[in-house]
């Protein structure tokens, strides 16, 4: 079944209040802040878990000994920077352990796929193709669910100043590693999108530039950059990342020249649930993403290397 909604974590939102099992989720440290925050909304607890330090993603054979308790009611596993690898081996077996598991697939930093993979296991393969994501309608999410997943769409009111107030606040508390105190509010919109063959149009349409784009500028970036700073290829999709010593100064060095980059993801570990996760921590610590997306141009990002290399 395919289900469509203004955002992703609507569609999160609908499949956590649709189901009756209310044990906890394990969700990746390094996971997008939205995705606790709907979980918090959702009314479902849940528990952060480190990744690894090999993969980036989380850590599966952490994972799946937790989950042989029987405490944890599902998982979400998040693609770390649009990592294409799918444990597909790792989703099987613990569903065979335990078919009462939800298993989710979080797809949103991945290129959206138009047909669901059989040969994937979750229970929820779920896509965004809002803003910065790899194909940018500025709105959208869609998720593939297995036959037997409760879905009911649920109506919910949204306030743009809510939306603000929120992201606001939760970042405020990931830049001073503080704890977020949750406050609901109608932050999260639900509205229905166009129908599934026409957003199936828009994301066709925005895909194939989307990547070609991304090619040249990670090519400009590969060749201008040193190759012991440069995350392995397979994260170099969503953003192409490097990991430097001083990843502050890099950045005040390429703001102030106009530019932009990033520092996705902070380990929410300690801010939305307690807890730390060292590995999350590391990661975070020492990278910075650069853009290439159609914001970013080939002027920019080759600008962008000439700072870098002088900043190192």
């Amino acid at each position: 079944m395919i289900v469509t909604a203004r955002r992703a974590s609507a569609i999160l939102y609908n499949v956590l209040r649709s189901r009756p099992d209310r044990r906890p989720f394990i969700l990746p440290a390094n996971i997008c802040p939205v995705v606790p925050l709907t979980f918090l909304k959702a009314g479902v607890p849940f528990a952060f878990m480190d990744i690894d330090p090999d993969s980036l993603n989380l850590n599966l054979t952490r994972a799946a000994v937790t989950l042989q308790t029987g405490q944890f009611g599902g998982i979400i596993h998040a693609h770390t920077y649009g990592d294409k690898y799918t444990p597909v081996d790792f989703f099987a077996e613990i569903k065979r352990r335990d078919e009462s598991l939800l298993v989710i697939d979080d797809r949103c930093l991945c290129m959206p796929e138009m047909e669901p993979d059989p040969d994937n296991p979750a229970d929820m393969a779920l896509y965004s193709t809002g803003y910065a994501k790899m194909a940018d309608l500025g709105y959208g999410g869609y998720a593939f669910l297995r036959p037997g997943v409760d879905y009911s769409p649920q109506a919910l009111s949204f306030r743009q100043a809510d939306l603000e107030a929120v992201e606001q606040a939760y970042k405020a508390s990931i830049t001073g590693r503080q704890p977020y105190h949750y406050q609901d509010s109608a932050w999260l919109q639900a509205e229905p999108v166009p129908a599934w063959d026409e957003y199936r149009r828009q994301i066709a349409e925005a895909a194939p530039g989307s990547s070609a784009h991304r090619r040249e500028l990670n090519a400009i970036y590969s060749a201008q950059l040193p190759a012991e700073i440069c995350l392995p290829e397979r994260f170099q999709l969503w953003r192409f990342n490097i990991r430097v010593e001083d990843p502050p100064a890099v950045m005040k060095a390429i703001f102030e020249a106009g530019l932009f980059a990033g520092s996705h993801y902070a380990s929410l570990a300690g801010i939305f649930a307690p807890g730390s996760c060292p590995q999350a921590e590391e990661l975070a610590g020492g990278v910075v993403n650069l853009f290439n997306d159609h914001h970013y141009t080939v002027v920019m990002a080759e600008r962008t290397c000439d700072i870098i290399r002088k900043n190192l």
